[in-house]
């Protein structure tokens, strides 16, 4: 978030990014050189160093982001494995699409929002589609089902 606030202002030190995030500076290190080996972020050497995005805020999507830190965007497997219980679980085949369902659901919404959708910096024309689908009554209803 940082580093997308900041961007036009260079590279940003690493105890200046953890101050403003409320982070440990050593946790805000390994996230960073993920980041860095994801070719998402460069360091600067020297006295004017610290990090900066390689890409403009408004070209990196969160679902990049959460994939690298976090692995799959959902925590109900990803969309292939979901696939193959549904085609091989006929008892629980009706869960594992709801799984899905949730599954795309947030993949849709992370892939259409960038660092500046979040920051409130330049727009890049993707985040409409998503956030009219998050005023939209779940799936689930629209199918007749009733959720608990």
């Amino acid at each position: 978030m940082t580093l997308a606030q900041r961007y036009q202002q260079g590279a940003i030190k690493i105890r200046d990014i953890a101050y403003d995030q409320d982070l440990p500076e050593k946790f805000l290190e390994l996230i960073l050189l993920e980041l860095k080996n994801a070719r998402m972020v460069e360091s600067v050497r020297g006295a004017k160093g610290g990090y900066k995005l390689r890409r403009a805020p408004s070209e990196i999507q969160l679902s990049e982001i959460i994939r690298l830190v976090d692995g799959p965007l959902a925590p109900f497997g990803d969309a292939d494995q979901l696939r193959g219980l549904i085609a091989r679980d006929a008892e629980h085949r009706a869960l594992y699409r709801v799984f899905l369902d949730v599954r795309d659901a947030v993949a849709r919404i992370l892939e259409s929002t960038t660092l500046a959708d979040i920051v409130g910096g330049p727009k890049s024309g993707k985040r409409g589609s998503a956030k009219k689908k998050r005023s939209d009554p779940l799936p689930l209803e629209s199918k007749g089902q009733v959720v608990r």
